[in-house]
């Protein structure tokens, strides 16, 4: 059974511990270990986490039978769009459900605040950009965005229509 929590600046410990479970290995086929060692400190140190928090984006995480299974954060960014900034799920959570269930909430919740479409960025090379399209994610851009120091997000752009 799954529940979903907002978290707050007293979850950042937790949060930390989920993207250290998740963030290296979803990325280690992908960036290199020096890439991936900056973005970790720019993205989700507590400092950088604390900062998105306080700048209104929203966490959440999702427990399984009161473990903690992941976690997402979004927030609106243009009248009625919203984003979805992150969404990590456990490996071993990964094929339940799980992530299926935290985007649901996620979309019944900005529904509510008359969203009109859930944008996302996903790496061009990750997998997990063929779940966002079962879920009724299109494709609306391929961008490449610089993050300092050298490094690339080399992303698509997604959207869902609500």
């Amino acid at each position: 059974m799954f529940e979903i929590r907002n978290a707050t600046v007293k979850d950042i410990p937790l949060l930390r511990e989920l993207t250290f479970r998740v963030w290296p290995q979803t990325y280690a086929n992908i960036l290199t270990q020096e890439q991936i060692d900056y973005m970790l400190e720019m993205m989700y140190s507590a400092d950088a986490l604390e900062k998105q928090i306080a700048e209104g984006c929203q966490f959440i995480i999702v427990y399984e039978n009161g473990n903690p299974a992941g976690f997402a954060s979004y927030q609106e960014t243009e009248s009625g769009v919203w984003k979805l900034h992150k969404i990590y799920i456990l490996p071993n959570q990964q094929g339940k459900g799980t992530g299926k269930f935290v985007l649901n909430h996620i979309i019944t919740a900005i529904k509510q605040l008359n969203a009109k479409a859930l944008q996302l960025q996903v790496n061009r090379h990750n997998k997990a950009r063929d779940f966002y399209g079962k879920l009724g994610f299109a494709v609306i851009k391929i961008a490449d965005f610089d993050i300092g120091n050298g490094y690339f997000m080399n992303d698509y752009v997604m959207e869902k229509q609500l």
